[in-house]
């Protein structure tokens, strides 16, 4: 499955950060990278290898993109020295010369951080409504239809911790979901979060999620830093990326995990060798996964980049079937009784244990790469997927080896490039500074054409962070603490998430 792929598409020329079809039909496959540029490939097209458009305005490297409700906008943000949301209108590019392979500057900026923007999502219905969150620890609501009728206290939240990712529900209008630094995951209501001091209640969050570890061998919880989230096409299941731990699958309406997608076994059933290296994410470059289904009524498939220079595709049992195989273990149970092997998820130090179901073994793993992969974009109606990540290119993955708007495609090789135990290429200073901010690509070495330069130095990376022990390097509480969880007594039930009425903002 997925067994056939093209290497070269959209000509980056750094490393490639998100990618994103546009909603609905997906006739549009935005990309961004580190080299400022933002690529429009039309999937209408027979050739899809070489893109249409080309956006530009950004001084900084990419880190995320959305299209509006209609897809009559692309919004970009990005990140470092960068923190300019930008926006673009897409039917003014469509209205251009006939095969025109140009670029568009943007008609509009926003620049309300004062730190990194770490994420941005468009309202599910309204073209001028658009969330934006940042290390800044402020998520502020942008609204066009208002004009100056909202002022810029009444449109921001101010969080305890830097946002790592904001995600509106695809169909309830007033609910979206953020997490953070500190390792939170939680669900939003727009109408008690936004506007005048009175009207709103707790920054608005109606459920936090249960996102901390706990293991019969140690003595505290940890507490894993959620790097990004995204709901399903009718919002009924959430997921969550963890630094260091699994992509983790939950219900809307349940705190609770109901599982976690793993790499253990090989798509054949086969376990993998302890000496080969599979899913993993050891260090904090931008990671993101997607929910799709091509062709198909529900979105029960899931797909993440990985540290072993995959891209990895789980198909996720029905939320019902989920339910049924998660475990729940009373506190005094697992006092009192021993779990090897077990982590589990727990709210508190006194709270029951909840095991999620392990999805083992991958539907596909998405073979190309030769270093990390970062994102995975999976086309709504079309067999197709594609992956991206340290390299300058973008691989499209198909079942099929030809189909109307991709021809030729080449068989995958199933050989996967290894990780070297070393490599006396990468000058010091540069396997210094990758080690201290191994979000940077190419831009460290501008003006080098040497793709394996950069490869070389995420290498480095990896040597030294693959395999860290998410309880060692993330504690939450520990045994014979005088304050318990904070997060122990919360009120899972604050209002009911699922009033349809009309949001008032």
């Amino acid at each position: 499955m997925f067994s056939h792929g093209f290497p070269r598409l959209a000509a980056h020329k750094s490393c490639v950060n998100n990618l994103i079809f546009s909603r609905n039909d997906g006739r549009w496959l935005a990309s961004a990278g580190d080299d400022f540029r933002v690529h429009l490939l039309d999937f209408t097209q027979e050739n899809i290898y070489c893109p249409s458009y080309t956006l530009s305005g950004a001084t900084g490297n990419i880190t995320a993109l959305d299209f509006s409700a209609t897809n009559k906008y692309l919004y970009r943000l990005g990140g470092g020295a960068d923190n300019v949301i930008l926006k673009y209108d897409v039917p003014l590019l469509e209205g251009t010369t006939s095969g025109r392979r140009g670029s568009s500057s943007f008609i509009e900026e926003y620049r309300n951080h004062d730190d990194i923007v770490r994420a941005l999502t468009c309202h599910p219905y309204e073209d001028e409504i658009f969330l934006s969150a940042s290390e800044d620890a402020s998520l502020v609501l942008h609204d066009a239809r208002v004009g100056n009728g909202m002022s810029a206290v009444q449109g921001t939240v101010e969080h305890t911790a830097g946002f790592t990712d904001v995600q509106y529900h695809p169909v309830l209008e007033h609910l979206f979901a953020t997490s953070d630094a500190s390792g939170r995951v939680c669900l939003h209501d727009t109408r008690m979060a936004f506007g005048s001091s009175s009207e709103r209640s707790n920054q608005g969050i109606v459920r936090v999620y249960n996102t901390k570890l706990s293991r019969k061998s140690t003595n505290y919880l940890s507490n894993p830093e959620s790097s990004s989230l995204t709901f399903d096409r009718d919002g009924s299941k959430l997921a969550v990326t963890f630094l260091h731990y699994f992509p983790t699958i939950y219900a809307l309406s349940d705190s609770h995990p109901l599982a976690i997608c793993t790499g253990r076994n090989a798509p054949n059933g086969s376990p993998i060798p302890p000496s080969e290296r599979t899913y993993a994410h050891s260090f904090s470059t931008i990671r993101s996964g997607t929910f799709g289904g091509p062709g198909m009524d529900e979105d029960d498939m899931y797909g993440a980049g990985s540290d072993d220079f995959r891209g990895y595709l789980w198909k996720i049992p029905s939320l019902i079937s989920l339910q049924e195989l998660r475990k729940e273990i009373t506190a005094d149970d697992w006092y009192t009784h021993e779990w090897p092997n077990i982590v589990a998820f727990a709210k508190g130090k006194w709270e029951n244990r909840f095991v999620p179901f392990e999805i083992q073994t991958p539907l596909a793993r998405l073979n190309g790469h030769q270093s990390l992969v970062n994102a995975v974009a999976i086309h709504p109606s079309l067999p197709y997927i594609v992956t991206s990540g340290v390299e300058h290119q973008i691989i499209l993955h198909s079942p099929m080896s030809s189909s109307p708007t991709a021809r030729n495609l080449h068989p995958t090789s199933s050989r996967i490039r290894k990780l070297p135990q070393n490599n006396i290429q990468v000058p010091r200073v540069l396997r210094e500074l990758f080690a201290q901010h191994p979000t940077l690509c190419d831009d460290v070495i501008e003006g080098s054409e040497e793709e394996q330069a950069t490869i070389s130095a995420f290498d480095e990376v990896l040597r030294r962070m693959s395999g860290k022990d998410v309880f060692a390097l993330r504690r939450s509480w520990e045994e014979g603490a005088d304050s318990e969880d904070s997060d122990g007594d919360e009120d899972e039930t604050m209002v009911n998430v699922f009033d349809t009425s009309p949001s008032d903002s």
